[in-house]
């Protein structure tokens, strides 16, 4: 397993979590994912995979839920 940390902005709510939840889990590969909100700031989203991710599939995944992935912690 492979486990990689990213940094959010713009999720403020429990909708917001479950977008990019859904979203990001829906790649190929993605065992499993969980957000620590940091309403207004960065949030933490850890991706759980076999083989790890791709980071620009992340970022088209959190883009397309309406966030924005800032980088990698």
């Amino acid at each position: 397993m492979t486990e990689a940390i990213y940094a959010v902005t713009g999720m403020t709510c429990g909708h917001c979590v479950s977008a990019v939840t859904d979203e990001v889990g829906a790649l190929p590969g993605v065992e499993f994912v969980a957000v620590d909100l940091v309403a207004g700031g960065e949030s933490a989203v850890t991706v759980t995979s076999a083989a790890g991710v791709d980071v620009e599939a992340v970022r088209a995944a959190v883009d397309e839920a309406g966030y924005v992935l800032v980088g990698r912690r």
